[in-house]
């Protein structure tokens, strides 16, 4: 007699033929190394590219100011790209004071950029790291008009008679 197909399917029947238990571990296993392969290179191409952000970085704000790596590591802006985001021209070397036209362009482009408003939060707070740098450059201007103007004059500490 030829083996033929049973004439009534029944559940087990039908869970042997379309999943032997063989070849569960196998697929699982592929899984496994598929994945673990696209991660492993996806953090390999992350790393690459954090490593040739810095190196950019590092080279072109040594080749224009070697005082600005300090800054662009502590605030991660420079003043080249503060100005641009608020579209005014950098201070001079003896300015002291934030210009007019620095804070009106603040106030703008933060009432505009409010997440209320359907505003973008990134954008706001960009704007907002952008004045702190402009503003951090006109304090250093005044420390540095302060520091000439002691070692023209002499240092001259001040003294309090009634005390």
């Amino acid at each position: 007699m030829v083996n033929s197909p049973p004439d009534v399917i029944t559940p087990a029947t039908l869970r042997n033929l379309s999943n032997p238990p063989s070849q569960a571990h196998r697929i699982i296993t592929q899984v496994l190394v598929v994945g673990t392969r696209v991660l492993g290179r996806a953090f390999l191409e992350a790393y690459r590219q954090a490593s040739y952000s810095s190196k950019y970085y590092k080279a072109t704000v040594t080749s224009q100011n070697p005082s600005e790596v300090h800054n662009l590591a502590n605030h991660g802006l420079t003043l080249d790209e503060a100005c641009k985001i608020l579209n005014v021209a950098p201070p001079r070397k003896g300015q002291t004071e934030l210009n007019a036209n620095v804070m009106e362009r603040f106030k703008r482009l933060f009432d505009v950029n409010e997440p209320k408003n359907g505003g973008s939060f990134y954008l706001q707070s960009k704007i907002l790291r952008a004045r702190e740098r402009i503003e951090m450059e006109i304090e250093s201007n005044k420390e540095d008009a302060e520091h000439e103007k002691n070692e023209k004059e002499g240092w001259n500490p001040k003294v309090y008679k009634n005390r």
